[in-house]
C-alpha cells in the first residue's frame, strides 16, 4: 500500500490541526481564488490562529502550494493502489475514468489539471514550477506503463508511443474541457450528468487504444504498473518536506 502519512503533519504534534488548515484552503482556493483569500481567512476558516499556519509554512504561496502537493500525493497514492486492487484501472480506459470520476470529487485536483487561471491566479506559475518535476517523472512513468501494455498487447502498437499518448492526452483534456458547456447552447451534445460523460470517455479511450490481447491480460501486469506510480509519492513527499519549516 502507499504510504497514507502527511509528512507535512505526521510530526507535528498537533493534533491535525495542519489537516484543518489544508482542509480550509483548499477549500477557499477553490470558492474565491488565490488571489482573494488571505492566510488570516484560512486560519479562521480553520478555527486556529494565524501563528499556527507559520508554524508549518513560511508563506500565503507555500501553504497553497503545499494544498496542491497534498492533493497530488493524494491521487497518486490512491490511483497506484486502485490498480493493484482492480486490473480494469491500470488499462488506459479505466485509469482515464478513475481519474475522471475522482475529479468530480475533488475540486483542487480539477482546478489544477484543467489550469484554472480564475482559481490559481499568481500561484500558477509558482505551482508550474514547482510540479515541473514531478510532471518529468510521471511522463517517463506513462511511457514504461504504455510500453509494458503494448508488449502485452493489451494496447495498439499502430502509432510511436508518445504519439499515442498525445493522442490519449487530447482526448481526454477534451472530455474535461467540454465538461463546463455541458448542456449549454455552445455544447448541447455533452451530457450533463457526470457518471455518463466518465462512461463515454471511457468507451471514447478504450476504442481508441485497446489491442488484440484479451483484456483479462490486465491481471498480470496490473501489480507492475502500480508500482511504476508508487514512486510519485515520494517525490511529493521530498517537495512537500522541502517546502515545509
Amino acid at each position: 500500500m502507499t504510504r497514507s502519512a502527511n509528512p507535512v503533519t505526521e510530526s507535528s504534534g498537533d493534533d491535525g490541526r495542519m489537516d484543518r488548515v489544508l482542509d480550509a484552503a483548499a477549500e477557499l482556493l477553490v470558492r474565491w481564488g488565490y488571489r482573494r483569500v488571505t492566510v488570516e481567512d484560512v486560519a479562521r476558516h480553520a478555527g486556529v490562529g494565524k501563528g499556527t499556519v507559520y508554524l508549518h509554512v513560511r508563506t500565503k504561496d507555500a501553504l497553497f502550494l503545499t494544498v496542491l502537493l497534498r492533493s497530488q500525493r493524494r491521487l497518486f497514492g490512491d490511483l497506484a493502489d486502485r490498480m493493484a486492487a482492480d486490473p480494469v484501472v491500470a488499462m488506459p480506459w479505466g485509469m482515464t475514468r478513475w481519474t475522471h470520476d475522482r475529479l468530480q470529487a475533488d475540486p483542487v485536483a480539477r482546478v489544477l489539471y484543467l489550469g484554472d487561471a480564475e482559481a490559481l491566479g499568481r500561484l500558477a506559475h509558482e505551482a508550474a514550477a514547482t510540479l515541473g518535476e514531478l510532471g518529468r517523472v510521471r511522463n517517463g512513468i506513462v511511457r514504461e506503463h504504455f510500453r509494458l501494455l503494448r508488449e502485452a498487447g493489451l494496447v495498439t502498437d499502430d502509432l510511436p508511443v508518445d504519439e499515442q499518448i498525445h493522442s490519449w492526452g487530447a482526448v481526454t483534456f477534451g472530455f474535461f474541457l467540454s465538461a463546463n458547456t455541458a448542456g449549454s447552447e455552445v455544447d448541447p451534445f455533452t451530457p450533463t450528468d457526470p457518471a455518463r460523460r466518465g462512461e463515454l470517455l471511457e468507451h471514447a479511450v478504450r476504442a481508441l487504444l485497446a489491442g488484440p490481447a484479451d483484456p483479462s491480460g490486465a491481471a498480470a501486469v496490473a501489480g507492475r504498473v502500480a508500482d511504476l506510480y508508487r514512486p510519485l509519492v515520494a517525490h511529493i513527499d521530498d517537495e512537500w518536506t522541502r517546502r515545509a519549516r
